[in-house]
């Protein structure tokens, strides 16, 4: 198991750890309710160093990286970031990722941990030799703060206003001095940053922002947060062997624009299923592979993320169904190891206060 480099801090804060991407990562601290609405209503602070980077650059990286990604890459402007999916030649997923455009001939990209590694071999053979490739991920530090107290904080702590950052974007900024990249992609739902930069200023930044008031969050309330986003956990909602349509995340495929995987993805024919949200009526949660049933007792999908969801108080489930049955309100049944669930299929997200979208200014 790798070792981010907050590892011995998240020790010291009495962290609970276990393995996650092939790195030995916090999963709670306090707890993982506590942690949950610490980003709901204040400010969460996540370990995300993790992640893979990734800068692509020279002039076809543009239009390698429009061949490769499912999302539109040419009309990302500087300064903007993208979801999408880098797909296999058969529709599947191979993971999915944001991309950053930093100028018109250079590309910053944030993948999985899991699937660093053969990303990168994925780009690098599929781009053209006069595009270059730099994987900058052990270099690269990666900390998420996320609330609505996350923008006095991080303003404190920046050298320049991050007022005019607006969602899904990202600058240029300095922290103790040092150039830092920071963007606002979050995947908690509410409004909240990412922050790129070396080691030092990692560790730096980690505690500076818990002196001011934000607290440490592990997996499990980063799980819950995003689940009740409805967004997708590679691996999960994501893999290799089902079609990125069937997900149903339109914003990550482009609507006429080839890409590696695009006839498969864009064939009805291989959208057999549907993703989609289903309410239950109290704390008891299904689990990735619990299996779903129409009330005629006919087996029509499966769950892939279940929990508890703290601020709707009650369990949520995302799964896939057959597509023509993916009908908001349509009953259907739940089989657990233990208990048989009964689920309402429900329009995402569940949680519909979020504030990611919000302008900075309202949180100054």
């Amino acid at each position: 198991m790798k070792k981010t480099i907050l590892y011995d801090t998240h020790i010291a804060l009495g962290a609970k750890m276990a393995p996650f991407g092939g790195y030995i990562m916090p999963i709670q601290y306090e707890g993982i309710v506590k942690e949950h609405f610490a980003a709901r209503n204040a400010a969460s602070l996540f370990d995300t160093c993790h992640m893979g980077e990734f800068e692509i650059k020279g002039e076809t990286a543009c239009k390698d990286l429009d061949d490769i990604l499912s999302c539109d890459v040419q009309a990302i402007k500087t300064g903007q970031c993208k979801y999408g999916f880098i797909c296999n030649r058969e529709g599947g997923v191979i993971d999915d990722q944001v991309i950053y455009r930093m100028s018109d001939t250079s590309f910053f990209m944030v993948v999985n941990a899991s699937t660093q590694d053969s990303d990168f071999a994925w780009l690098s053979d599929h781009c053209s030799r006069s595009t270059i490739l730099k994987n900058c991920s052990e270099e690269t530090a990666k900390i998420d703060i996320q609330g609505p107290h996350s923008v006095k904080i991080v303003q404190r702590l920046l050298k320049n206003p991050v007022t005019g950052l607006a969602y899904y974007t990202f600058m240029h900024n300095f922290y103790n001095n040092a150039k830092v990249l920071i963007s606002r992609t979050g995947y908690t739902g509410e409004i909240g940053f990412e922050l790129y930069c070396d080691a030092d200023n990692a560790k730096k930044f980690w505690n500076e922002c818990i002196e001011l008031g934000a607290k440490p969050a592990g997996l499990g309330a980063r799980d819950t947060l995003r689940l009740e986003m409805g967004l997708p956990l590679y691996g999960h909602e994501l893999c290799q062997n089902r079609n990125a349509a069937e997900s149903c995340f339109t914003r990550a495929i482009a609507a006429n624009k080839k890409f590696i995987g695009s006839e498969a993805v864009n064939n009805p024919a291989n959208i057999r299923q549907a993703l989609c949200g289903i309410l239950l009526p109290d704390r008891r949660a299904a689990r990735n592979g619990d299996k779903i049933f129409d009330d005629s007792n006919v087996e029509i999908g499966i769950v892939t993320s279940g929990s508890f969801a703290p601020s709707i108080e009650r369990a949520a489930a995302i799964g896939y169904i057959q597509k023509e049955l993916r009908i908001t309100g349509t009953s259907v049944i739940i089989r657990t190891e233990r208990h048989e669930l009964n689920g309402v299929i429900t329009d995402l997200p569940f949680y519909k206060n979020a504030t990611a979208r919000k302008k900075i200014i309202d949180f100054i």
